[in-house]
This record gives structure tokens, C-alpha cells and sequence, in this order.
């Protein structure tokens, strides 16, 4: 017991001694600690006093192990372990390597003996030590030991003839196909699906390089690396989902799209396929459509007391066009279903036009366009407005004509919901001007525009408290609250974020509005005016989640434009 008082006291005054402390928060740590459970180091940093890089680094001179960060770890760690993926993960070790008969092994916590020896006998070996980050070994773990486990046992069984295909090459198709219906190959396919489903992704990015092909999932808004295989399966595992999906695999000079529908993990799940040839090969994204998933309620989605009553308002008028707006994966469509399904009852008929139609609610309409034959936004429209809807939604304005339809329908007792692409909530009175609407129709139909994006929620088991250096670099007014951040943990696969919120702008087109559409003036001045009437922008939207500790000001900034903070 006397040691590690020792210890705590020698680590705290090397912190001091290089400027990372002061004495006080020393003593504050020291007080703080709970005697044999979290070493000084770890209280030091929950208690936002010093970074985790700051502590390895402390730690590392005072035992003269040696920190390693992930990107200094091999490319290959060791193979053929007898150590339990349970075990590393739990007192955070990873073994990186092999020289001379000893074992090397990166380590969170090197003072535990009780690992070390475990190790020792694990290997029946010496070995060396090096310190890492809890967050950096997780990842290793994750990278080398974790799903690709599996992988690799399947990947093992596969054939070599593989080797023997080079894409983009003159495949024989009925070779081609006969790769892509071996078990191996179904497998790996399958279970690259399922890991996305499970790890909530949005897509499955399928991307060829010269020497590999390299797999992605977009969660949360963000691609992660997930895999990497063998160059020489690429034919196989793309002709594989082109199978699943129906398209043409003796087809690789075009791009291709499709569709998949699985049951995975008692969910139907929709695959929407897109393939594009590239300088390597053919490239593929699956979009994961989770049918069975339940229908967001607007009180769910992140609104501001305020802004959700404001909104509500909008949606329950009789007729005029609301617009929703924001980039591609902004949460535009489930905002819009969220809407439909407040509003839906037996009283109103709905009809909705969509490219895709990603959910499927009870009581309502919904009509998948299909370009091929025809059936267009626009087209779809025209025959829409014959079947005597109250409400009608349509997926994305595209084009003048269906500007002009849904205009029109607004105008002759509709409610009409559609999306636009712009940055804000006054750019889209300026998108409808460039498409030539008129101004004045413009202003007699639309009622609302709510622009919005999607920002990733701080890892509840991780959330710590942090002082963010970038507010200085920012024009917002001075910090006088407690920031956090997400330090990476098992729960968020070291990320520090878990989920996704919404930050929103909702512009109410009132008669002042009104006045200035038609006078054709630019977006700014109608956006000045709108804050003046009380409209909350995107950037003090999520300003209030910085202060609630929901997420970052680096989300903040990475979903908005920089320049306006």
C-alpha cells in the first residue's frame, strides 16, 4: 500500500514538474481516487485535468516502458495466438509481434501483474512490454482479432482458383458465377451484411484497389473501415451481390442498380445495390433500408421545445407546401415520415411519391417511382392530384415541372410535403426562383421550410468532461459552460459517439416573408429577417446541444458550414 502512495505521489509530481499540473489538482486527484481501484493517471484524466496522450506519455518516463500509438502497431499482428479475444479485451493487451523468441505485447495497464504473468504462461515466453492507450488496443483488438476471426476461417477455405480471375478481365461468366455460389464466398457476403446491420450502418461501401478490396460501413454519418480482402476474391464477392441483387455480372463496364431483400437477425432488411466501374474494378454501395425498423416520433428526432411546437403548428394547417432541407443523409425522409404518421388518420387520405419508399405506414398511399416505365416524381403527380388526396408527399423536388405541380397543388387545398438540396432554410426560396417559379407563387404557397442536419450523440459510458481548445478559434461568444467529449469505449467501438440528433432551422413564411419573395431579394436578407422574427439557426441550434452535453462543437462544425461560426 505504502508503494503505490509512491507511486501516485512520484507520477503526480513528474506532472507537475513538466507543466501538465499544478499542485492543487494534484491534491484534488489524490482525494478523488479510490484507494486500489483507478490508478492516479486514469482519475487525472476522468477528471479532465490532463489528456489521455499526456498520461501514456508521464507514465512511459516514469517506468521507461516504451508508448506505442495504433499507427506505430505492426500492419500484421501476431497470428496463431492462445490468448482469448475475452482476455485482451479485458485487461486491455494485444500481443503486436514476435523477435528473438520474445513476445511482444502492447499493454494498457502494465503495472497489472496479474496479466503480465498470464501472459508469461499464456506464451510459455518472455515478453516485452510497451504502453498504449486503452482506446488504441481496443482497436487493434477490433481490427485484427475481432469479426475478422470468422473471416479469416472462411476466407481459408476458399479456393485458390480465385487467384486465377483478374478483374475486369474476359471472366468467363459461368465461372463467375459458379465462385459466387460457393459456400465461402456466401458466407463472407452474408456475414459482411449482418456485421452492418448489427453495427447500425446506413451503407456498405465495396470499393477495389490495386492490391485489395477494401470494405466500409457508414455509421452514424461517418465511413469506418471494416475489412480488407484479398485481391484475388474481388470477382467473386462483387459477382456474388450482383447475383443477389439480380444485375448482369457478365455487365462491368456500366453501372449497374439493384436490389436485395434479406431477413437478418429477425429483421427484413432491404438492400438498395449500385455498382459503378472504377479504374480497379467495379465498386459497390448496398443502402440498408431496415423495413421492420419503428417509425421515428417527431418528440424523438432532437427538436427544441419551441421549434417542434412551431412545427407541429405548420403541419396541421389545411393546405401550402412545407419544405424540409439539407444535404443527403440528413434525416430529411424520416423527418417527413415522422410527420405523415402524427397526422395520419381515417379522416385524411394520404398519398406519398418516393424514390424509395423506405418505410411502410398503415393507412397511407405510397407509390415507388420507376424511371424505365415512365413513372417519374413529376408523372406520378399528375395522376396523384386525381385521386382526391388531403396530404401529399413527394420524395425530393427535382426538376421545374414538379415544382410546379406541387406548387400548384398546394395552391388548390393540399398539403404538401417534399425535400429540397440546400444549406439553409432561406436557400430554398432561392432554389424554387432558380428552377423559374414564379415569385409571387412562390409566396402564396409555401408555408414553412425546415432545414436541418444530423450531428453524432457523446457516448453516455464514456462522456467526459473536456476543454475544447477550437472555441478560441471560433467567433462564439466566450465558454462560460462544461463541455464533453466521448474518450472511445467498448459500448461505441472506441468512437465516442453512439446514435445520431438532429439540429434544425425552421422559417415560418409569414406575410413579411411573404413580401420579400415576391420582391425577388436576396436569401440573406430573408434569413436576417427570419432571425429577427425569432428563427433559431442551425448554428445556435447546436450551440444548445454543445451546452447540454448531447454532442461537440467538431459535429457542429463538421455537419454545418464552418464560416458561420
Amino acid at each position: 500500500m505504502a508503494d503505490d502512495s509512491k507511486k501516485r505521489l512520484l507520477f503526480g509530481e513528474m506532472c507537475v514538474k513538466q507543466g501538465l499540473l499544478t499542485d492543487d489538482k494534484v491534491e484534488i486527484a489524490l482525494k478523488e481516487q479510490q484507494t486500489g481501484k483507478t490508478r492516479i493517471g486514469e482519475t487525472l484524466v476522468n477528471l479532465g485535468f490532463i489528456s489521455s496522450e499526456d498520461m501514456l506519455k508521464t507514465l512511459s518516463s516514469q517506468t521507461g516502458i516504451k508508448y506505442l500509438q495504433f499507427s506505430e502497431f505492426p500492419k500484421v499482428l501476431l497470428e496463431n495466438i492462445s490468448v482469448s479475444i475475452k482476455f485482451m479485451k479485458q485487461y486491455k493487451a494485444v500481443p503486436i509481434g514476435k523477435e528473438n523468441g520474445v513476445i511482444k505485447v502492447a499493454m494498457a495497464d502494465p503495472l497489472d501483474l496479474y496479466a503480465v504473468n498470464a501472459l508469461q504462461l499464456f506464451f510459455n515466453s518472455d515478453i516485452l512490454i510497451y504502453l498504449s492507450s486503452a482506446k488504441d488496443i481496443a482497436e487493434a483488438i477490433e481490427k485484427y482479432f475481432g469479426g475478422n476471426v470468422q473471416m479469416t476461417s472462411i476466407m481459408e477455405g476458399m479456393r485458390e482458383e480465385a487467384g486465377t480471375i483478374e478483374a475486369g478481365g474476359d471472366e468467363d461468366v459461368h465461372h463467375l458465377r459458379d465462385m459466387a455460389l460457393e459456400e465461402p464466398i456466401i458466407q463472407l457476403v452474408n456475414m459482411l451484411i449482418t456485421h452492418a446491420v448489427e453495427g447500425r450502418a446506413s451503407d456498405i461501401h465495396i470499393e477495389p484497389f490495386e492490391n485489395k478490396l477494401r470494405v466500409r460501413y457508414r455509421i452514424d454519418g461517418v465511413l469506418v473501415e471494416a475489412e480488407s480482402f484479398p485481391k484475388r476474391l474481388q470477382s467473386a464477392v462483387i459477382s456474388r451481390v450482383k447475383i443477389m441483387s439480380k444485375l448482369n455480372i457478365a455487365e462491368r463496364r456500366l453501372p449497374q442498380d439493384g436490389r436485395i431483400k434479406l431477413r437478418v437477425a429477425g429483421r427484413d432488411i432491404d438492400l438498395r445495390v449500385a455498382t459503378i466501374p472504377t479504374l480497379y474494378g467495379e465498386s459497390v454501395v448496398m443502402r440498408i433500408l431496415d423495413k421492420s425498423g419503428v417509425l421515428a416520433n417527431l418528440e424523438d428526432l432532437g427538436f427544441p421545445a419551441e421549434t417542434l411546437n412551431q412545427y407541429k403548428n405548420l403541419i396541421e394547417m389545411p393546405y401550402g407546401m412545407i419544405l424540409v432541407t439539407g444535404p443527403t443523409g440528413s434525416g430529411k425522409t424520416t423527418t417527413l415520415y415522422a410527420s405523415l404518421n402524427r397526422i395520419n388518420s381515417s379522416d385524411r387520405k394520404i398519398i406519398t411519391i418516393e424514390d424509395p419508399v423506405e418505410y411502410e405506414i398503415e393507412g397511407i398511399n405510397q407509390i415507388q417511382v420507376k424511371p424505365k416505365i415512365g413513372l417519374t416524381f413529376a408523372a406520378g403527380l399528375r395522376h396523384i392530384v386525381r385521386q382526391d388526396p388531403d396530404i401529399i408527399m413527394i420524395g425530393e423536388i427535382r426538376d421545374r415541372e414538379t415544382a410546379e405541380i406541387a406548387i400548384h397543388s398546394a395552391l388548390t387545398g393540399h398539403l404538401v410535403f417534399s425535400t429540397l438540396h440546400t444549406n439553409d432554410a432561406p436557400g430554398a426560396i432561392t432554389r424554387l426562383l432558380d428552377m423559374n417559379i414564379e415569385a409571387f407563387l412562390i409566396a402564396s404557397s409555401l408555408v414553412g421550410v425546415l432545414a436541418q442536419r444530423l450531428v453524432r450523440v457523446i457516448c453516455p459510458k464514456c462522456k467526459r468532461p473536456f476543454t475544447n481548445k477550437i472555441f478560441d478559434e471560433t467567433n462564439l461568444p466566450d465558454v462560460t459552460f462544461t463541455t464533453y467529449h466521448g474518450e472511445g469505449c467498448d459500448g461505441c467501438r472506441n468512437i465516442g459517439y453512439v446514435g445520431r440528433t438532429g439540429i434544425f432551422e425552421l422559417m415560418t413564411v409569414n406575410d413579411q416573408i411573404k413580401k420579400l419573395v415576391t420582391e425577388k431579394v436576396s436569401a440573406d436578407a430573408v434569413r436576417q429577417k427570419a432571425i429577427t422574427q425569432g428563427m433559431q439557426t442551425l448554428r445556435e441550434s447546436g450551440l444548445s446541444k454543445i451546452k447540454s452535453g448531447i454532442t461537440t462543437l467538431e459535429e457542429i462544425i463538421r455537419v454545418t458550414q464552418a464560416e458561420s461560426l
